[in-house]
């Protein structure tokens, strides 16, 4: 049974560095590198939300685009239409998202596998038709979308950029704190007992429908904080901008960081948001290559290959092989 490992002091110095690291960053890079990993902090926090759905609890979904357009159009419609501000707009958007998610879990409950993973599949491609629907336009701005400011700067010494950098790192930190906990508590616990069998937690007394639908929306509300911190960064909100391709970058964002992980969305948002422009950069060198997309799947063929456990999970196994060959 995989479980979330517990705090040793070599993971808290790794903490510490990393998030020093973080916070040194962006003066460090230029604002449009500071502006993508911003980008990439947002897809880890619905990547963060998938892992716990699907890697700590066994609900797979192939729907997350969804929730990430729940979060994004929560906030720009708070913002464009009654005048608030950017972060109360995601306290909004996290709690609208989670609703929609515990929602939809309701209905989900009687599905498992392959049949669950088709009903998020019909979710993630009906959204983008539903947000151009005439009778949302009013609200969603139909095809044309929404604008949406960038937020102001919280300190006036550093660039907009910065400043949503340093708001997405203290939430994802935040979050990432926030699951660990969850995980190691009595509802994580149970949550991972209904993944590895749900007939034995179920006779062990555990509320298994309750504890699903509750994850699905807890998953949801992730992915919707990281859709509101997406609209901030791209500044505009439109229907294709989350189509069925954001469902599966999500889902293979979180394989290659490490499904059954914490910080392996990190992982999973960093390859999104960098590896297709690396990918692009060895086209624009080597002209006889494949297109850059056609490069990119042969990364992802070679991560899942040499990596199968994700970029964290094999981490964790190198560590664990040093330390055995140091002490023996």
């Amino acid at each position: 049974m995989d479980r979330p490992n517990p705090i040793t002091p070599g993971l808290l110095i790794g903490f510490a560095i990393a998030v020093a690291f973080g916070i040194a960053l962006p003066h460090l890079v230029s604002d449009f590198i500071t502006y993508q990993f911003t980008l990439a902090m947002a897809w880890a926090i619905a990547m963060l939300g998938l892992n716990v759905l699907t890697g700590y609890n066994g609900q797979f979904s192939i729907g997350h685009s969804a929730f990430f357009a729940a979060g994004a159009y929560s906030a720009a419609i708070f913002i464009d239409h009654f005048g608030w501000g950017p972060y109360e707009a995601i306290v909004a958007a996290a709690l609208i998202s989670f609703v929609f998610g515990f929602l939809f879990g309701l209905p989900a409950l009687r599905l498992e596998g392959l049949y669950l993973a088709l009903a998020t599949f019909a979710l993630a491609v009906a959204t983008p038709q539903l947000l151009k629907f005439d009778a949302f336009e009013h609200w969603t701005g139909g095809v044309q979308g929404i604008y949406v400011p960038k937020p102001d700067p919280i300190v006036s010494s550093i660039s907009a950029d910065q400043s949503l950098y340093y708001v997405a790192l203290f939430i994802i930190l935040s979050l990432m704190v926030i699951t660990w906990c969850l995980l190691h508590s009595r509802s994580g616990r149970a949550m991972m007992a209904i993944r590895d069998n749900p007939i034995a937690a179920k006779t062990m007394g555990i509320n298994t429908p309750l504890v699903k639908t509750t994850t699905f929306g807890i998953s949801a509300m992730y992915a919707g904080i990281g859709g509101a911190l997406f609209t901030y960064a791209s500044e505009f909100v439109s229907p294709d901008a989350f189509n069925f391709f954001v469902a599966v970058y999500i889902l293979v964002g979180s394989v290659v960081g490490g499904i059954v992980s914490i910080p392996g969305a990190i992982f999973g948002g960093l390859f999104i948001v960098f590896m297709p422009n690396f990918a692009q950069d060895i086209r624009l060198a080597y002209e006889w290559l494949p297109p850059p997309w056609a490069i990119f799947g042969v990364f992802l063929i070679l991560i899942i290959y040499f990596v199968p456990f994700g970029v964290w999970g094999s981490l964790e196994r190198l560590i664990v092989w040093t330390k055995r060959k140091v002490s023996g």
